[in-house]
């Protein structure tokens, strides 16, 4: 088994080595399907593990690779640990990067880098499983600052393009933020504890837990301190609010990148590390509040700014930044089994939607304006029908007496339910209750909107030229509406469409992914159900998750009123009905309402105005203070005093000796003459 789970780790970044190095001289399809087999490997590895984890009553393990860094008593060496919670990541990672990898057969067909592209995100893949393989933090930090680099490489893959390289950019730098905070996180942890290893901190927890730090002539709970840390490392990777605005950028890369990246993968990577370390937060409680307000404030913001996004893409991609909210204050409120039930579920029904987006846009001839789609059901089925599963899901729909719906629905009204349960005990529970009941309102309104506004109603594609170039995610985001009626036709641009240019369905190696995530949209929520939150639930996580003594709000999830069970299905089935009402019965409602520009639309439209607020403050101050110190004190302080300083000098004294270099001989002479009389007066005088 420890041979099986070391080839299922490194297969990605051998292959991700042979794509990027020879994919030149091996060529296009080559680098395509070592790459690609390479992760059907991994993929079929990781399910046969988490089936021996979850029915063969497999223990867990630690395979010792190699000394990492070994430096005093700071120990950290190259392990893979496999428990329930690496298990469940193994399969989330990898089927999700396998099935991306398949799709992007289809997708980047006429793309001239394919093999740089493969390569790309099978080093993302490696970079992922080596951080929830991890079995210390230092393992932990070189897969969290490796799927950043990852993500920063293809969210920037076409850097021709300013749009892409900036939101490249911006991803990186806003994800170092957080980092910053994640590296002061261990050493805060490394100087508690005197180690790194997960499996010599957690034991020693209980005992540190009323531990306290003296700082700046204040007194701070150790174990908060070190989680609140921690905790920032976990909003910037996983976009949560003050740290969220480079997750709708990121939609810059390839639909591919957006599925593996920002639905399934890297922005689960904080959700992860919360449940990780469960044994640390069990014991900070008011790093447990910040979380769960965090990811509560997060679920209604990017729900509100969802609504009013007219890029498909955009509109899915501020859907993940909500559905992260759920996790996490999942994760704050003690239901770290429910947060990871959500990642798991999410995955399917997440990277469907993008994948199937991707297939929208590709159908449409790169057109990802949701304003210029409109009855395509019956021309693209097989897009419709998953991406119509998809959107089941994520909303939550089912039948609460029977149990029975999508993934979605157990996973996220099992958090709903914890959120009430906590509230009962803690006000911030509560809290999160309301939220998360609103949001799911504002989550099926906005998910049908897309659906509605995508499949249904009146064919809005018929009445534009088309200029189609590229990929579609290379077509020129400079015109952005604020409204949804369909543009006139002197405002199309570089994505627009002919009468000669039907929208067509994608090939199938294109849509077989799309009918394999179908299926874990459907079936991922009542076939695990048991295992990750019901009665199976304490042999399937052995230990891997822990809950205080005191901690009991799974448990009392389950016995909430009947009302508390039925809210977020109502919410549900409000949303659906308004977005039904405003885009089907009454088409072009939506259009007047976002017409009016009435405060809120622009408040929500332009994202809590986050950006500009960003842009004011924190990125001129940055430039300020980089121009001050480049130009005054390194330019004219440093270099004007030092080397600059010292060549001007010199370049002064001599030019000015160069003078003295006449040519003629007199005055040669008279030079000679006056040394002669100088040295005869120096020695008049020290020897008279």
């Amino acid at each position: 088994m420890q041979t099986l789970v070391t080839i299922l780790v490194f297969a990605p970044i051998i292959a991700a080595a042979i794509a990027g190095l020879f994919g030149r001289r091996i060529g296009n399809v080559a680098s395509q399907s070592v790459t690609t087999g390479a992760l059907i490997l991994a993929c079929a590895l990781s399910w046969y593990t988490f089936s021996q984890w979850t029915w063969g009553h497999m223990e867990a393990f630690t395979v010792q690779l190699l000394p990492f860094i070994h430096v005093g008593d700071f120990q950290a060496n190259w392990s893979i640990r496999i428990d329930a919670l690496s298990a469940t990541m193994l399969i989330v990672v990898t089927t999700v990067s396998a099935l991306v990898h398949i799709y992007s057969w289809g997708y980047m067909a006429e793309d001239d880098s394919k093999p740089r592209f493969f390569a790309y995100l099978s080093l993302f893949t490696f970079a992922m499983l080596s951080l929830v393989t991890a079995a210390d933090f230092m393992q932990l930090f070189f897969g969290w600052e490796g799927v950043g680099l990852a993500s920063y490489l293809l969210i920037g893959f076409w850097y021709k393009k300013p749009s892409a390289s900036s939101a490249a950019i911006k991803a990186f730098v806003v994800n170092r933020v957080g980092d910053f905070g994640f590296a002061l996180g261990i050493m805060t942890t490394f100087w508690a504890f005197g180690t790194i290893q997960f499996a010599e901190i957690f034991p020693q927890i209980a005992a540190h837990a009323g531990k306290t730090w003296q700082f700046a002539g204040h007194t701070f709970p150790l174990m908060d301190i070190a989680c609140f840390l921690l905790f920032i490392g976990a909003m910037g990777k996983s976009a949560q609010f003050f740290l969220h605005t480079w997750l709708p950028d990121a939609m810059e890369g390839p639909t591919p990148v957006s599925a593996l990246i920002h639905a399934a993968t890297m922005v689960t990577a904080g959700v992860y590390m919360l449940c990780l370390l469960s044994p640390m937060f069990e014991y900070a409680p008011v790093a447990k509040n910040i979380v769960t307000v965090i990811g509560a404030v997060t679920a209604l913001f990017a729900a509100t700014v969802g609504l009013t996004q007219n890029d498909i893409k955009r509109v899915i991609a501020y859907s993940t930044c909500s559905q992260l909210g759920y996790m996490f204050f999942a994760a704050g409120v003690g239901a770290y089994q429910a947060a990871m039930f959500h990642l798991f579920t999410h995955a399917f029904f997440k990277a469907l939607l993008f994948l199937g987006a991707g297939s929208v846009i590709h159908g449409m001839h790169h057109e990802q304006d949701m304003r210029k789609y409109g009855a395509l059901a019956k021309l693209l089925p097989v897009t419709f029908i998953a991406m119509t599963i998809g959107t089941i899901a994520i909303t939550g729909l089912g039948i609460p007496p029977l149990e029975l719906g999508f993934a979605g629905f157990y996973s996220k009204d099992t958090i709903i339910e914890a959120a009430f349960a906590a509230g009962q005990h803690n006000p911030i529970g509560m809290f999160a209750w309301v939220i998360g009941v609103l949001v799911a309102g504002l989550t099926s309104f906005y998910s049908w909107r897309l659906a509605f506004f995508t499949f249904n109603g009146h064919a809005r594609w018929g009445h534009y030229d088309h200029h189609a170039h590229g990929h579609d995610d290379h077509a020129s985001h400079a015109q952005i509406e604020t409204h949804d009626e369909p543009l006139p036709d002197d405002h199309h641009d570089d994505h627009g469409h002919g009468h000669d240019h039907k929208p067509h369905e994608s090939p199938w190696v294109m849509l077989f992914p799309l009918v394999v995530l179908s299926i874990g949209a459907i079936a991922a929520g009542f076939v695990f159900v048991d295992y990750f939150v019901g009665h199976e639930q304490g042999e399937f996580w052995r230990g891997a998750i822990f809950n205080a003594p005191t901690n009991h709000v799974l448990h009392e999830a389950h016995g909430v009123a009947e009302w508390v069970k039925y809210s977020p299905l109502v919410a549900t089935i409000i949303g659906l009905i308004a977005a039904w009402y405003v885009y089907i019965l009454k088409e072009g409602l939506g259009a007047k309402l976002a017409a009016r520009q009435g405060p809120l639309y622009v408040f929500f439209y332009n994202k809590w105005f986050f950006d500009e607020l960003y842009q004011a403050t924190f990125v001129r101050l940055a430039k300020f203070l980089g121009d001050l110190f480049w130009k005054g004190g390194d330019q004219k302080l440093i270099d004007g005093l030092g080397p600059d300083g010292v060549s001007a000098v010199s370049y002064e004294v001599g030019k000015r000796t160069g003078k003295l270099q006449t040519g003629y001989l007199y005055h040669y002479a008279f030079v000679m003459l006056l040394g002669v009389a100088g040295l005869l007066t120096f020695a008049l005088y020290a020897f008279r």
